[in-house]
């Protein structure tokens, strides 16, 4: 699993009705490890691909950048971060 970083700089409450909206179109089941961060200065995104090839192929297809204008998102920055070797939540190993 490949953790990649989306930073998006902006006003956080309509980042986040941004966000929101792009969720709507997707399913769920397609979200391994994810989680949004908003701040002061805009969202980061924190997800995670299978693969670091699937990684640079999501985040760089027309498809995400499609999805990205539709919902109302600018382009983020994306910065991508590399294998994860543990994840918790809640104090369960997710992975």
């Amino acid at each position: 699993m490949f953790l990649g970083i989306y930073r998006f700089e902006g006003e956080a409450n309509e980042l986040r009705e941004a966000y929101d909206r792009l969720l709507d179109n997707i399913p769920h089941s397609n979200l391994s490890l994810h989680a949004c961060v908003a701040d002061a200065g805009g969202l980061t995104i924190f997800d995670a691909c299978p693969s670091e090839e699937a990684f640079k192929s999501f985040a760089s297809s027309p498809e995400f950048n499609a999805a990205l204008q539709a919902s109302g998102l600018p382009t983020p920055q994306v910065t991508p971060m590399g294998e994860v070797h543990a994840a918790f939540v809640s104090g369960q190993r997710v992975f």
